[in-house]
């Protein structure tokens, strides 16, 4: 009797209508969660494969930590090497002593937490899935074309060529987002030259080919789910950018794909995370590795998590990237064709998260 129960209810499930209707109230999984729901909707169950735990709890590995102090930013040995083993590696590093001041991270994390947490009738004029617009409020990215959906609201803020006007950010959260994205684009500029070292290059490469000038800032935030089992924060993916620096709250969650295992990345205290996006993996021929990673939720509280994103220059984004020839020889041709920014971002929203890595897809045969 269950079981023709739930074949029943499965023969009547109709996801475009519910997806439909769940992005007319423009309320999010927020909303949701205020509804008072004791069980998700089916469209954000994950596929049994999505959630595989596969821990890593058992390796004896250690998740590269690295002082960007007078040192780092300066460019010295040490820490290039050690940029440059995390990037072959892991595609992933922690990044302390960066210059960016804790209240300034802090005051981000709970402006966005403002955001998403006011009244949704305050938030639902920033609400569309238009890129003509800078600022864009929305309950994922790729909801109309996922097989499931990740338990989690954005929004966004467009920095084309590192500029943004202030007034078209939400006030609720303005003065902490612009705060924090001075200090973030003054970061990137140190990051870029030490990442050009770290591949052997000059340390002006990555800013002369311009593909690091535009910025994305997507604020997460994961409200408490009901049923964080069946679902996930953000399915496994790897990152469109060239380079993405992320801070998150110490709720932990955040997992990378690791030596065929899950590792978790534990909150540090005035920590970011840095990694790099499969456009990098391109032009260096895969020397330096896009990773897929994924967010796994909690059941009491939320998490909040800010992204940037870095894109080349709006000058640049129909420019094509290839493998540069320094990376290039006889017994090492290029793995991948020339692609733009603009080209790889249409193919990587039209696949949706669907834990598979776009990089394939331009593959030299």
């Amino acid at each position: 009797m269950a079981k023709a129960a739930i074949s029943n209810h499965e023969f009547h499930y109709d996801r475009a209508k519910e997806v439909k209707e769940f992005e007319q109230t423009k309320a999010g999984v927020k909303g949701l969660l205020d509804s008072g729901i004791s069980s998700i909707p089916r469209f954000f169950i994950q596929p049994p494969e999505n959630l595989s735990p596969r821990d890593g709890s058992s390796l004896s590995v250690e998740f590269p930590v690295i002082d960007f102090g007078d040192d780092g930013c300066k460019g010295s040995s040490e820490v290039v090497k050690e940029i440059r083993e995390a990037c072959q590696t892991w595609g992933f590093f922690q990044l302390v002593n960066h210059g960016i001041p804790v209240k300034v991270m802090e005051e981000l994390l709970e402006g966005i937490r403002r955001f998403h947490e006011q009244p949704t009738h305050e938030k639902t004029r920033f609400y569309t899935r238009d890129f003509n617009h800078k600022v864009r409020y929305y309950s994922n990215g790729d909801l109309l074309v996922a097989r499931a959906a990740n338990w989690r609201d954005s929004i966004s803020c467009e920095y084309q060529d590192g500029d943004l006007n202030p007034e078209e950010v939400p006030l609720i959260c303005r003065e902490a987002i612009t705060k924090y994205m001075g200090n973030t684009l003054n970061l990137k500029k140190k990051l870029s030259e030490v990442l050009s070292v770290a591949l052997g290059l000059e340390k002006e490469h990555l800013a002369k080919i311009e593909c690091m000038e535009t910025a994305n800032l997507v604020c997460h935030y994961y409200p408490a789910c009901p049923e964080p089992h069946l679902t996930l924060g953000a399915t496994k993916h790897c990152d469109p950018s060239f380079m993405t620096v992320l801070l998150q709250d110490s709720t932990g969650g955040l997992q990378v794909f690791h030596q065929d295992q899950w590792i978790d990345i534990h909150p540090r205290p005035g920590a970011l995370v840095i990694h790099i996006g499969d456009l990098m993996q391109l032009i260096t021929n895969a020397k330096f590795r896009s990773v897929e990673h994924r967010v796994r939720l909690g059941h009491n509280c939320p998490r909040v998590s800010a992204a940037c994103f870095f894109y080349p220059s709006t000058k640049k984004k129909y420019e094509i990237y290839r493998p540069l020839e320094e990376f290039l020889s006889e017994n090492n041709p290029p793995l991948y064709r020339g692609t733009s920014a603009n080209e790889y971002l249409a193919y990587y929203r039209t696949k949706g998260l669907d834990g598979q890595s776009a990089l394939p897809h331009f593959e030299l045969s």
